[in-house]
């Protein structure tokens, strides 16, 4: 794993919004599923997919949900419903409630709260099946009160004949009915804009590949979208107290992703450095994934030396990374100094993928920097809010001079006029007096 000192590491990361070939692919597919509906549908499956289906057979059957328990072992049943307790639990402290506020003068002003009535998730396949997934798109979506929530993924996960068992126990355990076996940008446009089989949703969250991402953007404002998913990352900070054991294991466990996966080791020691750079080296050899693992650190890999902690932050709050680890003495002192970070991992024993499955905080974080201004997937991602108002005739009489004063400095004379003829019905003139 190269190491670079600070001064010759670009911080900058180019987005990858596709190739004009991708793109273009991407809005034929999309078209087609508007226009055509199920027949696109199926056409594209079969091409994409190699899996010849009718309408009938889109949607995954109560038997089929039940027969996945049978390819599965009880272990990862209970350790699939103890995850998705705990994020349930983390999720429930997010919950907000509409409120209203009654003003002196009778006027009452608040905000209505409801969930969205109809939300997509999509489920990927292709490198590798995730049943995490599931859980964490689904679960806020429950928590926040979504009545309808419907999934779709790929009808041949990880290289088997039918969609992942593993996918299917997790949807089960989460409380998902109305599934689907479809994938890639047609599955996406499906759930914005419909088909004969599949009720369009009123948002779409989940990752998947470039094809996947660029028909989320594609079909945005027709639909709700959660986010334009770049390939994960992980920065870990970290000092001589660190074990360059575990700093490895953990950019590996970003690495073995995706060969555009990003994993960066930010550091004061130069020793420190070398041995986790012969630490990934070793552990590489050993992953199941190398090829996957051992492209992404050549590719996007590194080591940066810094000339302090207090450089290292601020190298961190550039980088903006989805997946932060803190590994110094003291790591809860350095908190408040982070500005940008999807999820924070304090100390030793928080590796990564304890967030990734377990410990509660939604996995689907920001990534290419849009942790500046982006948050992690929560409950908020599926309400929506009104705002209501209740002006009362004292409160008109009181300000509807200074409203008329504010709409006809823009020149809207019909906004003034509409408080004017209450208030000259009132009694009270052009001044409001």
């Amino acid at each position: 794993m190269k190491i670079v000192p600070i001064q010759e590491f670009d911080l900058k990361r180019e987005v990858d919004y596709g190739t004009p070939e991708q793109n273009a692919t991407v809005k034929q597919i999309v078209s087609d599923i508007k226009i055509e509906g199920d027949a696109a549908l199926l056409r594209y499956t079969e091409k994409f997919d190699r899996t010849v289906l009718s309408s009938e057979q889109l949607r995954v059957t109560p038997e089929e949900l039940k027969a996945a328990y049978e390819h599965v072992e009880p272990s990862f049943v209970k350790a699939i419903t103890a995850a998705a307790a705990n994020i349930r639990s983390f999720h429930m402290r997010q919950k907000r409630n509409s409120w209203m506020d009654l003003q002196p003068d009778g006027s009452i002003l608040g905000q209505i709260i409801r969930p969205l009535k109809r939300v997509g998730v999509y489920v990927p396949g292709g490198k590798a099946a995730y049943p995490s997934s599931v859980l964490m798109n689904v679960i806020p979506a429950q928590v926040a009160g979504v009545p309808e929530i419907v999934m779709v993924t790929p009808p041949g996960t990880n290289g088997k004949e039918g969609i992942d068992p593993y996918i299917l126990v997790a949807a089960a355990e989460a409380g998902v009915n109305e599934i689907y076996r479809v994938g890639g940008a047609q599955a996406i446009a499906a759930l914005a804009y419909g088909t004969e089989s599949i009720a369009p949703v009123d948002k779409i969250c989940g990752p998947g590949n470039i094809y996947v991402a660029l028909a989320k953007r594609e079909v945005y404002g027709a639909v709700d979208i959660d986010s334009i998913a770049g390939p994960s990352e992980i920065v870990v900070l970290a000092d001589d107290s660190a074990d360059p054991v575990y700093v490895a294991a953990d950019l590996l466990s970003q690495a073995e992703h995706d060969e555009m996966a990003s994993a960066i080791l930010v550091t004061p020691s130069q020793a420190f450095a070398e041995a986790t750079s012969i630490e990934v080296t070793r552990q590489l050899a050993l992953l199941p994934r190398r090829d996957i693992a051992g492209a992404s650190i050549e590719n996007y890999g590194a080591i940066i030396v810094v000339d302090s902690i207090e450089e290292g932050i601020s190298v961190v709050n550039r980088l903006a990374p989805e997946h932060l680890e803190i590994v110094v003495e003291d790591p809860m002192s350095y908190v408040g100094s982070i500005e940008n970070a999807g999820a924070i991992f304090l100390g030793p024993y928080s590796s990564e993928p304890v967030g990734d499955y377990f410990a509660g905080p939604n996995h689907i974080i920001p990534t290419n920097g849009t942790a500046r201004f982006s948050s992690p997937v929560d409950v908020d991602d599926f309400i929506k809010k009104s705002s209501m108002i209740y002006y009362s005739k004292e409160a008109l009489l009181q300000n509807g001079a200074m409203i008329m004063e504010l709409a006809r400095h823009e020149g809207l004379e019909g906004h003034a006029r509409a408080i004017e003829v209450r208030l000259e019905k009132e009694g009270r003139g052009n001044d409001g007096q």
